[in-house]
């Protein structure tokens, strides 16, 4: 793993404690610098930090908290806050 995917990793880490404290601001600053990392060195997100950002306000998302989560028809839908859907399909 380079340094780049390390880094990610941890900016991960501190969003999700950020997010768990209370602090969305700082949440949200630790998604953008993971984000632009990840664009500078041409990597892709892990698909943990994919599911719980939302990709137009780059909000860390909390189920219950600052999200809601809906099953329909073979796919979790996720709604942040902001009014962002995000759709992804499940086998179930």
């Amino acid at each position: 793993m380079d340094i780049a995917a390390e880094r990610i990793d941890r900016l991960h880490e501190l969003a999700r404690a950020a997010a768990a404290e209370g602090d969305h601001d700082r949440a949200r600053y630790y998604v953008r610098l993971a984000r632009r990392v990840a664009e500078r060195n041409r990597l892709t997100l892990p698909r943990e930090f994919r599911r719980f950002t939302c990709d137009r306000c780059d909000a860390y998302l909390r189920p219950g908290q600052n999200a809601r989560v809906r099953l329909q028809d073979g796919h979790v839908v996720i709604t942040c806050d902001c009014g962002a859907h995000a759709r992804y399909p499940y086998e179930g």
